[in-house]
């Protein structure tokens, strides 16, 4: 069987696939691919092929929310910044950008990962909703305005159109750590990117 054969064999096992296969052979749309590798992997296991690079790949996005936060951490400690109990401030958490889905997003990694430091996580997104958020995340998330309160580092995570108007020095305390996870912010808030 060709490979061709094969992944599409094994894609029409897939109930997203089944409903969004053309007559013509040609998949008008699918899962995410955060999702979809690890139904590739399996599938490839069980005619007896390992696919490592689709699951060294997995294992280093999955690391990445960790990766990210302690990045912050490092940079916060270079400015002589206390860590614990300190004030973070994440902007986006939905899965991508300008959309309301929370399903699969990696942005609770690092708040996971925050919190394991001791620090007062914030999440602000104006897309996500707050209750589905504390539901299936149980962390707080908020689409009020931010501007009430400073912060020690500030995590750019989600690309959503509003950040891009929104005066993010103002919501920082002097000397603040800016990461700029998606590399979107202007130059001249000399965020750190990845």
């Amino acid at each position: 069987m060709s490979w061709q054969k094969f992944l599409i064999s094994s894609a029409l096992t897939h109930t997203m696939y089944y409903k969004l296969l053309l007559p013509n052979g040609i998949f008008v749309g699918g899962h995410c691919i955060g999702v979809d590798p690890y139904y590739l992997a399996q599938k490839a296991q069980e005619v007896g092929y390992h696919p490592e690079i689709i699951l060294a790949g997995r294992r280093l996005n999955d690391g990445m929310g960790a990766y990210v936060a302690d990045e912050v951490v490092k940079l916060m400690l270079r400015k002589g910044m206390q860590i614990m109990n300190s004030e973070v401030l994440i902007l986006g958490f939905t899965f991508k950008e300008n959309c309301p889905d929370v399903r699969n997003t990696r942005v609770i990694d690092i708040v996971k990962r925050l919190k394991e430091y001791h620090i007062n996580v914030c999440i602000h997104d104006p897309w996500a909703n707050a209750e589905e958020v504390v539901h299936e995340y149980n962390v707080n998330c908020t689409n009020e305005n931010m501007y009430n309160k400073k912060f020690h580092a500030i995590i750019l995570a989600v690309a959503h159109r509003q950040f891009f108007d929104m005066d993010i020095n103002s919501l920082a305390h002097e000397n603040a750590v800016l990461f700029d996870v998606k590399s979107v912010l202007p130059e001249k808030l000399k965020a750190t990117r990845l």
